[in-house]
Order: C-alpha cells, then sequence, then structure tokens
C-alpha cells in the first residue's frame, strides 16, 4: 500500500514522488552521427519539420516508417515473380527513411521530447523493420536465404553492440565507419536498379553469380569486421575506465 506521503506526492509533485521512491531522472545520451550524409540530412530533416502538419506527430512518423519497411519487404518478396516490384522497393525505402528519421526530429524542433519512450519504440520498430526486409530479401530469389539471415544476424549484433555502449558510456552512436542506415539504404536503392539489368555477375573470374549474393557477402563481411573493431575498441576502454589497481 502507499503511503500518504506519497499519495500527496504523487497529486503535487512527480518529481518529489520519484525522489521517494528512489527513483533517478532518465539522462539521454549525447547523439554522435557522423555519417557521409548525415550534414545534408540533417539540414534537410529540420526542413521538413517545420513544416510538417501540427496534426501529424512523431508517433505518426514512427507508424509510417515501419509500414513502410514491411511494403518493401514485401515488394522484395514479389520480386520473385515480377522484378519491377524492386522500383515499389525503392519507393518504400524512402518513405521508411522520411518516417524512421522525422520522428526524432519533429519531436525536437518541437520540443515534444519523450526520451525512455522514444529510444525504446524506435530502436524495437527498426528491429523488426530489419526482419521484414530481410525476409523479403530471403523470399525474393534474388539472395541466398542464408545469407539474409546471416545479415539480419549481424545487423542485430551491431543494434546490441550500440544499445550497449548507449549505456555503459553514455554515447548513442547512430552510424560506424562514416556509414548509418541512409547510406544503406542508398547503396540498397542503387542494388535494385541494378538488379533490373544484370542479376547475375562475374566475380574475380568466377560465376555467374547472384548480384545481391556478392553484394551481401561483401556486407556481411565488413559488417563482421566493424563489430569486432568496434567491440574491442569498446572493451579496451571500459577496461582503462574501470582498471582495477
Amino acid at each position: 500500500m502507499s503511503s500518504p506521503m506519497i499519495d500527496l506526492c504523487e497529486q503535487v509533485d512527480p518529481a518529489r514522488l520519484r525522489q521517494i521512491r528512489g527513483v533517478k531522472e532518465f539522462r539521454s545520451a549525447p547523439r554522435v552521427h557522423g555519417s557521409l550524409t548525415a550534414p545534408m540530412e540533417k539540414t534537410a530533416l529540420i526542413w521538413l519539420a517545420q513544416r510538417t502538419p501540427r496534426w501529424m506527430n512523431s508517433d505518426h512518423m514512427t507508424s509510417l516508417g515501419v509500414l513502410a519497411q514491411l511494403l518493401a519487404g514485401v515488394n522484395y518478396a514479389l520480386a520473385r515473380w515480377n522484378r519491377y516490384a524492386l522500383v515499389l522497393v525503392i519507393f518504400f525505402l524512402a518513405l521508411n527513411w522520411l518516417g524512421d528519421s522525422l520522428d526524432g526530429t519533429l519531436a525536437r524542433v518541437r520540443n515534444e521530447q519523450r526520451p525512455r519512450y522514444g529510444f525504446y519504440l524506435d530502436h524495437m520498430v527498426d528491429s523488426f523493420g530489419a526482419l521484414f526486409l530481410m525476409g523479403g530479401l530471403a523470399l525474393s530469389g534474388y539472395m541466398r536465404p542464408a545469407l539474409a539471415i546471416a545479415l539480419l544476424i549481424a545487423f542485430l549484433l551491431l543494434s546490441i553492440q550500440s544499445y550497449l555502449a548507449t549505456y555503459t558510456m553514455g554515447e548513442f552512436h547512430l552510424s560506424f565507419w562514416r556509414f548509418g542506415p541512409t547510406e544503406l539504404r542508398i547503396l540498397l536503392a542503387i542494388g535494385n536498379l541494378a538488379l533490373l539489368r544484370h542479376p547475375m555477375v562475374h566475380w574475380l573470374g568466377h560465376g555467374p553469380y547472384r548480384l545481391f549474393d556478392v553484394g551481401g557477402t561483401i556486407g556481411l563481411v565488413g559488417m563482421a569486421v566493424m563489430l569486432l573493431w568496434i567491440t574491442a575498441t569498446n572493451t579496451a576502454r571500459l577496461y582503462r575506465e574501470e582498471r582495477i589497481v
């Protein structure tokens, strides 16, 4: 049962209530975004946020982003029977960028931040979105299902690393080695256009191989190297900062 003091504070002073209950105030970690497109992207997103109708809020943008990524995955699967579904994938990737990138910017521009809610929801949605996208690729016939699953696992491991680093080091990195979600969408869009003309390629004098098998393998190796490097770097940093004398 709650005490009279807690009941009083709940009605009058929520901050005092948190103090009585021993709940620490949440502090957002600084966002570190050093991707190639970050400066242009930031300018464009602020411009869009300032002109977004007032009735649209961050939750609408988040919903748009995850729905668009689901439809991108669906169209990858449909491309097995009609290759022009790849063009629709590009359209939905653009919508996904709009929803996924504008939700946070809209909240900051309007000073309507909900740090814990936003962080949790946005990144759970990103995980489901990656599942939809890689699932569609696995069914598309343009990439080996095992490779699509491996790419999904690598993405989720990089995500886990990012969230753990946010908690332990107080910095939230949105990109790695100048490469972030926007660059990934751009590469996928370029790859889709290439698939329309050259679904099969030769590599190092061998082949033919599926274009997305070659590109996916290169991407997987890059993600694995990135994951190992960042993990080693962060572990060494934390070890130095918490060295036992």
